[in-house]
C-alpha cells in the first residue's frame, strides 16, 4: 500500500496558544483520524535551536495517509473539513504539503 504523508504548518493566534492546542489535541486529530486514508498523526512544536532560523510557523502536524489513490484521500479530507469544528484559535497562515514517500524507512 502506498504511504503518504501530510505535513500541515501552523500558528495559534496570539495570546490563544492554550486553547489552539486543546482543541488541535482533542478534537482536531480526531476528526483527521476519522477520514478514510488516514491512519496515524503526530504534532510537534518548534524547537528553540534550530539550523536555518525560520521561525514562520510554531507548530506541524504529521498525518500518515495509507491509500492507492493520495487525490482520493485528499478529496475525502477537504470535504470532512465542510463540517470540522475548527478553532479561531488558530491562525489563518497554515499551510499544508502532502507527500508520497519513494523510499523505504530507514534506521540507523
Amino acid at each position: 500500500m502506498p504511504r503518504h504523508t501530510l505535513v500541515v504548518f501552523t500558528n495559534a493566534v496570539p495570546g490563544r496558544e492554550g486553547e489552539f492546542n486543546s482543541w488541535y489535541d482533542e478534537v482536531h486529530l480526531g476528526d483527521v483520524l476519522g477520514v478514510d486514508g488516514f491512519v496515524a498523526a503526530q504534532r510537534f512544536k518548534l524547537a528553540k535551536r534550530q539550523i536555518m532560523e525560520d521561525r514562520s510557523y510554531e507548530y506541524l502536524a504529521l498525518y500518515e495517509i495509507e491509500s492507492e489513490d493520495l487525490d482520493k484521500a485528499l478529496d475525502a479530507l477537504s470535504a470532512a473539513a465542510n463540517t470540522m469544528v475548527i478553532s479561531d484559535a488558530m491562525g489563518k497562515d497554515s499551510k499544508a504539503l502532502a507527500f508520497t514517500a519513494i523510499t523505504d524507512r530507514r534506521t540507523s
